[in-house]
């Protein structure tokens, strides 16, 4: 390699944006207050919406934000994991061996340290986890951009469209947390804890095992780079994570791979790579009538357009990496396509392009995205008809 493409791979790692005289002048904690007002900002529109609910519905505010997959994890915190899939298919067939740890340990903890019941303390979790994944992705994103950018992109995460499950008894914090953690890791070459924060992130959802790639491809341009071997450690710890939850399956329920057994078995059935087309399929045939393929679909159409916004702006390579690897998860799945959740998860796609974004531009974008937040999180805690 040349000198110059020496130089722009080891940018493509480790380069950072300048340091303002200002930001000197202040410590870690000032800054911080910006992206802490956000998330508090985003979460009190999120609670009203849920009381909005409970009172529509009659139900206690609660209800809404421990309702679908976080019964399950709930499950998991309470009586840990069950030792067999029921037999059938679908609804009958559904367990909680479907559904990864790290959320439901994070909640024992919570429950020991403080003494709440279970549906409290996984909410207290939720929220702290956000809290402090919203002040690491500021950080990330400062990492690249200024202090503007950071801004812009922290709060179109914040208030994305599937941002409401930072809320819920989801595992959405936790990812997003765990991920940043690795690649600022990655940026400073601390590989050992890259490595072991994305092995973290991979126990908490199946996108999760994205946190891998982002390893994998640092540890390639520092190898090449610098002959940096050491980098080595990071994609080795990376994958430790679930592949520990799935010996612990093995133990526990007599299988590595029985959670894809317990996906497929409760609600994953069909072809792989079924999702995408499934989701304009029923589309063209039926309109806008089921609320979960119409979200799907214009979801893809979105992703599109914040794909050329993100490419454009020439990430990090780590980084695109990983949204990749997330776009493949979703495009793998038979039923699950690309969601506003699987956006969350990919939270860096939604960073640099709100980031990026002219300020026009931006504002419009932040508060249509504001405004189907707040459309989807009526329809999660309110509506049976729609899955989050």
């Amino acid at each position: 390699m040349t000198g110059a493409e020496v130089a722009a791979a080891s940018e493509s790692l480790t380069g950072t944006a300048t340091v303002s005289a200002e930001e000197e002048r202040h410590g870690f904690w000032w800054w911080s207050l910006r992206p802490i007002a956000l998330y508090v900002a985003s979460r009190l529109g999120v609670f009203l919406i849920a009381g909005a609910v409970g009172v529509v519905t009659g139900r206690p505010t609660r209800d809404g934000l421990v309702t679908w997959d976080a019964k399950w994890y709930l499950s998991i915190a309470r009586s840990g994991y069950v030792t067999h899939i029921p037999p059938g298919h679908g609804d009958p067939a559904q367990s909680n061996l479907a559904f990864f740890p790290l959320l439901p340990m994070l909640t024992r903890g919570t429950r020991l340290f403080t003494g709440l019941a279970v549906e409290p303390a996984a909410l207290v979790t939720v929220f702290i986890v956000g809290l402090l994944a919203a002040v690491a992705v500021w950080w990330l994103l400062r990492d690249v951009f200024d202090v503007t950018g950071a801004d812009r992109g922290t709060a179109l995460i914040l208030f994305s469209p599937g941002a409401f499950v930072l809320s819920m008894a989801y595992t959405e914090a936790a990812t997003m947390l765990f991920v940043t953690c690795s690649l600022l890791a990655l940026r400073r070459q601390r590989w050992g804890l890259a490595g072991l924060a994305a092995a973290v992130a991979t126990t908490a959802d199946p996108v999760g095992a994205a946190a891998v790639v982002p390893c994998i491809v640092a540890c390639v341009i520092a190898i090449r780079t610098e002959r940096a071997w050491r980098s080595l450690a990071a994609p080795l710890i990376a994958p430790l994570g679930i592949g520990t939850f799935f010996a612990y399956l093995w133990v526990h329920a007599g299988s590595p791979f029985e959670y894809i057994k317990a996906q497929r078995a409760g609600w994953q059935s069909g072809t792989y790579f079924g999702g995408i087309p499934r989701a304009f399929g029923h589309l063209v045939q039926h309109g806008f009538g089921d609320p979960n393929y119409g979200v799907k679909a214009i979801s893809i159409l979105v992703t599109i357009g914040l794909l050329v916004i993100f490419f454009r702006a020439r990430p990090p390579a780590p980084w695109v990496g990983y949204v990749v690897a997330v776009l493949g998860f979703g495009a793998l799945s038979p039923i699950i396509g690309v969601t506003p959740r699987l956006l969350l998860r990919g939270f860096v796609l939604l960073g640099v392009v709100g980031a990026r974004l002219p300020r026009f531009w931006f504002e419009v974008v932040l508060g249509l995205s504001a405004l189907c937040m707040a459309a989807l999180g009526t329809m999660a805690m309110g509506s049976p008809y729609w899955t989050p």
